[in-house]
């Protein structure tokens, strides 16, 4: 144990309260279905030299033109192709310094809830912010078949006679992406400017639960030709001048995005300087990520150190679709990601 301005301070209990306090910041790109939890990345750079970067094999498709059997024509076997996807550790480290931390934090109403609700919605928002630099980056790659993605995963009706999403733009927009493959999406998430166009068209279904008494209850959720909406202004708006802007509204289907916390080895410590200021106490806060959005490699072309910047994390250079090194790249029909950039 050590204290804090006074108070005991246990690191692991503080980041296990970190992770159940209830957050009241809306993020819910990061809390959505399109987020799928898993243990292998971790697994694996715990077995490696290197701790920021992993490679995973992608087993191919059988193929191959079926071939004649009457008898007398030799078999020819075809063999499989593997592809490979690359993650990336993204590492993010913030202190939050005070000369009176009981006083001027927690206001009197309780040390650890307090500010264990502030740092949990604070690294809450920075995981959306990863993941939309993510985005950012994916949909600037450069190349052949990476721009042909970026062609078929974007709708851009900014320019449009009508900019607004309408009653057919999600289907659409699902169907350029993945052809007959677009039950992949099961989820929209769209800045409000964008969904209260939809709501003034009357094109959002609300969801309702009836209880065991028969009562239907309005559970404060809709659907958008049958995918979940998710509302929240951290979306991207984009400056067109003149005071116009055009929104992004990204379709994810679940598990679009691979997410790990493989962890940091001190994530949360206290740091007591006892002249600075006449006294005063830091928060160190560490966290090690990885957000791997399915079917797209992360390249390191671009980057600088052991973790990506922003800017790095938003560079097209270092991302790619997942290919074989041979010239033989993952149908872009399979990656549940796209995006539709409107007026509202």
């Amino acid at each position: 144990m050590s204290k804090f301005d006074l108070k005991t301070f246990n690191p692991e209990a503080f980041g296990a309260y970190v992770n159940l306090i209830p957050k009241t910041r809306r993020n819910e790109l990061i809390r959505s279905r399109a987020i799928r939890p898993t243990s292998q990345f971790r697994t694996t750079l715990a077995a490696q030299t290197a701790g920021n970067v992993a490679s995973f094999p992608i087993f191919g498709r059988i193929g191959g033109a079926a071939q004649n059997y009457d008898g007398e024509t030799d078999i020819v076997a075809s063999g499989t192709t593997t592809f490979e996807r690359s993650v990336i550790v993204v590492g993010r480290a913030n202190s939050w310094v005070e000369r009176d931390f009981s006083e001027d934090i927690t206001g009197g109403a309780g040390f650890m809830s307090n500010v264990a609700r502030q740092v949990g919605e604070y690294w809450q928002g920075v995981d959306q912010d990863t993941l939309l630099q993510i985005l950012v980056g994916i949909f600037s790659m450069t190349g052949t078949e990476n721009e042909r993605f970026i062609e078929r995963h974007t709708m851009d009706i900014s320019s449009d006679a009508n900019p607004n999403v309408g009653l057919a733009t999600l289907n659409k927009a699902m169907q350029r992406a993945a052809g007959d493959n677009k039950q992949i999406f099961g989820l929209a998430i769209m800045h409000s400017e964008v969904a209260t166009n939809l709501e003034n068209e009357r094109l959002f279904k609300n969801l309702t639960q009836t209880d065991a008494n028969g009562v239907t209850r309005d559970l404060g959720m809709a659907t958008w030709n049958g995918r979940l909406v998710l509302i929240d202004d951290g979306m991207p708006a984009i400056d067109l001048g003149g005071g116009s802007l055009a929104f992004e509204t990204y379709v994810l289907g679940d598990g679009a995005f691979d997410y790990d916390n493989v962890g940091a080895e001190v994530p949360y410590e206290m740091v007591r300087e006892a002249k600075t200021n006449g006294g005063q106490t830091s928060l160190v806060s560490r966290q090690r990520k990885v957000f791997a959005p399915n079917g797209i490699s992360f390249t390191k072309n671009n980057m600088a150190s052991k973790s990506p910047t922003t800017s790095e994390l938003k560079d097209g250079d270092n991302w790619e679709l997942v290919n074989d090194a041979n010239g033989e790249y993952i149908d872009h029909k399979a990656i549940p990601i796209a995006r539709i950039i409107s007026r509202g």
